[in-house]
């Protein structure tokens, strides 16, 4: 892990360094080259399931999420290098050597065996996201950029006061292993303390309520293509930090506890969700919005339990494909138009029809209608929330979904068939742009009729408490 670290940094810097796009592209060629190989060092090389230099483990949550980070920060690399492809070369360079070393943060976290390795990947994070966030050096992106860069330390500072806490019940060891052995005898006031700071604080990753503001706004000054990692990549390293300490508490009195916060938690991010989406006229807004929504139902499953659990892990890895198709086509919508604005763009369906197509498929599969794997992952959660008879959480899960899917219907209708009244820049903008990001999109559905037996049992082996 540490070869691979080094490797992907000296990569980015040397992408920083290049003085043209060709080599800029090069260098970005062999850090992806990077990434696909050593997922399949991981996979085939006998490493799967081992540790490494004593702060990581190449474990089954890692691992899946990496896979996936290698194949989403791809397609956010391609779709960038059309993207700016009229920009200043120092721009240019900055904002892939930004993307790489993102990249590289994210995967560190992923495989972080230490909590406090997290807890540091998680920094790093939010560092080369503030870069991405500045990068068109406005003052709406000086202003989204300070915000990012003092909530988000603020939150961390936060985790770690709970992280602390945490270790007070460890010998002061840090390895996750060694934390879910002692905190059975820990102080449950103490443990109670840990699990509220290390939400709150992480959750400005994970893009849940309290912190998820920030989230919403660094998508919305970042790059297009940018935000596509930035809601899905760095938004599951959110979640595997928070996870990773759910495990740990399994064997703690204050288990349950954090169950009946996690539910909290997820029910006023569905709801922040569902209203935000009705009065945001900003398209890279309103689909943030749809990612604290989304992320609400995965709290809402771990903290249901049961087989709410497995959805939940399950909801997370295919709304990776959907958000992040649904972002890039965004990318491409704006060379199109020359904003976002909700009540200005409109008959995209005549202007670019297969980037149109692209949203309201989006649109199917990202309001869980079949065959999307939302519709399988949300199914689960509801059965389980039946099961233990929480009929209250049903009807306000239920109600908040009727208006997020009522909110995301009326809004994407508007972009495709009202009049426009934005100017176009661009309406012969490369079609296969629309097309890449729909693979994304027919990656999600493939899962949403199937999913392998390799998967399940994967999924089954991440989810043992």
């Amino acid at each position: 892990m540490i070869y691979y670290l080094i490797l992907s940094v000296l990569l980015a810097g040397s992408a920083f360094a290049a003085t043209t796009r060709r080599a800029v592209n090069a260098a970005g060629a062999l850090f992806y080259a990077v990434q696909a190989a050593f997922a399949v060092w991981i996979l085939t090389g006998g490493r799967f399931g081992s540790a490494s230099g004593g702060f990581f483990t190449y474990d089954a949550l890692g691992t899946v999420f990496f896979v996936l980070l290698a194949v989403v920060s791809l397609f956010v690399f391609i779709h960038s290098e059309v993207y700016f492809r009229d920009e200043d070369i120092r721009l240019y360079r900055r904002y892939f050597s930004l993307l790489m070393l993102l990249t590289t943060a994210i995967a560190g976290v992923y495989f972080a065996d230490n909590i406090a390795v997290t807890w540091i990947f998680l920094e790093a994070t939010t560092l080369c996201s503030a870069g991405i966030i500045y990068h068109r050096r406005t003052a709406q992106a000086l202003e989204a950029t300070w915000k990012y860069v003092f909530v988000c330390s603020t939150g961390i500072a936060t985790a770690y006061l709970g992280i602390l806490l945490l270790c007070s019940a460890a010998d002061g060891s840090l390895a996750y292993s060694s934390l879910a052995e002692r905190v059975a005898s820990g102080n449950p006031l103490y443990m109670k303390t840990a699990v509220l700071l290390v939400l709150c604080g992480y959750s400005c990753k994970m893009e849940i309520f309290p912190l998820y503001t920030i989230g919403v706004d660094a998508n919305f000054a970042a790059p297009a293509p940018a935000s596509a990692l930035i809601s899905t990549g760095l938004v599951n390293a959110g979640f595997i930090a928070i996870f990773r300490v759910y495990k740990v508490m399994a064997s703690s009195e204050a288990f349950e506890w954090m169950r009946h916060v996690l539910i909290l938690v997820g029910l006023l991010s569905l709801a922040i969700g569902a209203m935000f989406l009705r009065r945001t006229n900003n398209y890279k807004r309103f689909l943030s919005y749809s990612t604290v929504e989304n992320m609400g139902i995965v709290a809402i499953g771990l903290g249901i339990g049961g087989i709410g659990v497995w959805a939940a892990l399950f909801h997370v890895i295919c709304h990776t494909f959907v958000k992040s198709s649904l972002m890039l086509q965004v990318a491409v919508m704006r060379h199109i138009f020359n904003g976002y604005r909700i009540n200005r763009i409109g008959d995209y369906i005549s202007i670019n029809r297969v980037g149109a197509i692209g949203f309201i498929v989006g649109t199917v599969v990202l309001l869980a209608f079949p065959p999307s794997p939302l519709f399988v992952s949300e199914l689960m959660i509801l059965k389980q929330i039946i099961a233990d008879g929480q009929w209250w959480i049903m009807a306000v899960v239920l109600l908040l979904l009727c208006i997020v899917i009522y909110s995301i219907c009326s809004r994407i209708m508007r972009l495709c068939y009202q009049p426009n009244l934005d100017e176009v820049h661009d309406p012969k903008c490369e079609h296969w742009l629309s097309w890449s990001a729909m693979a994304l999109l027919a990656a999600a559905m493939v899962l949403g009729v199937w999913q392998p037996e390799l998967l399940r049992d994967v999924i089954d082996q991440i989810v043992t408490l």
